[in-house]
């Protein structure tokens, strides 16, 4: 079997509700999706999610191979593109052909990716993560005792903002999960939102209130002195890496001991996990995918010795996306179906229209000049308004 072509395609999520963090929020719940279908001679498609703006640079790399050596196709995918490779759209468009590569690896044998990788159990442990942060209060417990339902332990919620509001929420997330446990884990996100000059003393000002498993972003992605303090500071660990690609960025954050829980990112693909998880476990450290549209990582996180839990944001599909796995007993059950279990209908797709959300050049999802600069953590004239004001990030910032 060979790689023939590729085929781009968007679809999109229809969350049912405003979803963002602390840079900016997508009031009308509705955000895209790229699609990236890989071709072959034998009639097979793999399916690969993420960006894909750089298809044409990459799809030489992998035309005419065969994708059972998928990740001998990864290094060459990285190597084709080496000026660039570790960064942005190449390398996220490299994980969404390293996906659909996976998929058709899966397929070409007949079963699930969770059983190619190596995985004993179809079950994934998880976390409930709603992108929370322009819910009022009533709405977020609305939204957790869903997750609660469906027998979630630990929850994250997005703050930064505003550490009372974040204290108060996440007191009334661990209120609804303690339906499942006495002892919930809960986490909060505040997406490099923070400066250093903050971190230390706003994390000390939340953990003198409430218990928190981790902190995540808590500054910069790449500032490993400002991580390291604050996991010298702080009771919780200090989670991060989702934005981060190759693996020599993470190296010195694990060198230095500025991370407890390391993650990856959903979009960069499968290969990229699994390097990252194995890192981890060279350190003795657990390792935690972040959550994206039909949770393909899982299948990964099924076989890594390493895998802590694993980010679910919905229980939902994006149109047109079939997804055989169920979203229960506070984790991910994995289906049968080979490969990722993604099925698309393409006729579906072709009847969406456009529409908004984080894939528009001008945001919401653009950081605010003020990040990081802030010197309280509050809403209100000069700290940035909070989305749940009635306003984005993007709308208040010039």
């Amino acid at each position: 079997m060979k790689i023939t072509g590729y085929r781009t395609l968007r679809t999109v999520h229809h969350w049912g509700r405003p979803v963002g963090d602390a840079n900016g929020v997508v009031a009308s719940g509705s955000t895209e999706v790229p699609l990236l279908l890989v071709e072959t001679d034998a009639g097979l498609t793999g399916v690969g999610l993420g960006a894909h703006t750089e298809a044409h640079r990459i799809f030489p790399a992998v035309e005419g191979q065969d994708p059972r050596a998928v990740t001998a196709i990864y290094d060459r995918m990285l190597a084709h593109t080496f000026k660039s490779g570790h960064g942005g759209t190449v390398f996220g468009t490299i994980g969404a052909f390293d996906m659909a590569l996976w998929d058709l690896k899966a397929k070409m044998a007949d079963e699930p990716l969770w059983r190619t990788l190596g995985a004993a159990d179809r079950f994934v442990p998880g976390y409930a993560s709603g992108l929370d942060i322009a819910l009022g209060d009533d709405e977020l417990v609305a939204l957790y005792t869903g997750w609660a339902e469906r027998g979630f332990t630990g929850a994250k919620i997005k703050g930064g903002l505003d550490t009372d509001r974040d204290i108060r929420r996440l007191h009334a997330v661990a209120d609804v999960l303690r339906t499942n446990t006495p002892s919930p884990a809960l986490m909060l996100d505040v997406n490099e939102t923070w400066g250093r000059h903050q971190a230390v003393r706003l994390l000390a000002r939340i953990e003198n209130r409430i218990e928190i498993a981790w902190i995540e972003e808590p500054v910069r992605r790449w500032d490993v002195a400002g991580n390291r303090a604050v996991a010298r500071a702080a009771r919780s660990a200090v989670a991060t890496g989702e934005n981060l690609t190759g693996l020599e960025q993470f190296r010195p954050l694990l060198a230095a001991d500025a991370v407890q829980v390391v993650q990856t990112g959903s979009v960069w693909g499968i290969t990229h996990f699994l390097r990252v998880a194995t890192l981890a476990h060279g350190h003795d450290l657990p390792v935690s995918p972040v959550g994206y549209e039909g949770n393909p990582v899982a299948h990964a996180a099924a076989a890594a010795p390493n895998h802590l839990v694993t980010e679910v944001q919905d229980t939902s599909t994006p149109v047109g996306l079939t997804v055989d796995q169920v979203v229960a007993d506070g984790g991910i059950v994995l289906g049968d179906a080979p490969g990722l279990g993604i099925s698309v209908d393409e006729a579906a797709l072709a009847r969406l229209e456009a529409t908004a959300g984080w894939a528009q050049p001008a945001g919401p999802h653009v950081r605010p000049a003020v990040a990081g600069l802030r010197l309280v953590a509050e809403s209100g004239p000069g700290a940035g308004h909070l989305p749940s004001e009635g306003r984005t990030e993007r709308e208040t910032t010039p």
